[in-house]
């Protein structure tokens, strides 16, 4: 079990998520990763941002903490600077690791209910 830490981005009514395919299927994720041992569940829900997404973000209020496989938090945010989709992580660069595709990607609001975004009960939120 790890503890994780997450980014929820919103802006212009949209939500910024990553679209994973694997195993055959394909779902919707929160922005974020686990969290080494020097950190705070704030810093690496920032370091993951920067790493998946390629944007700086500024951590606001804690949205939820979900007990699934260790701690998730999940934070609001916001985007300080950078561009979303030029994430230099290893999901990106590493492709021995078979871990699917990641793919960084606004989803209107309205169109959350028509997908598999886990966890749904952060999407609701």
């Amino acid at each position: 079990m790890r503890n994780r830490g997450s980014v929820v981005i919103m802006e212009d009514n949209k939500l910024c998520l990553i679209k994973r395919s694997r195993n055959n299927s394909i779902y919707y994720v929160f922005p974020g990763g686990g969290i080494e041992p020097e950190e705070t569940p704030r810093e690496a829900a920032k370091r993951e941002a920067f790493e998946e997404l390629g944007v700086t973000v500024q951590i606001n209020e804690c949205l939820a903490e979900i007990e699934y496989e260790g701690t998730q938090y999940f934070f609001l945010a916001d985007i300080v600077s950078g561009s979303i989709g030029t994430g230099q992580g290893e999901e990106f660069t590493e492709r021995s690791l078979d871990r699917g595709t990641y793919l960084p990607m606004w989803v209107e609001i309205d169109d959350l209910s028509a997908i598999d975004v886990k966890p749904l009960f952060v999407a609701k939120k």
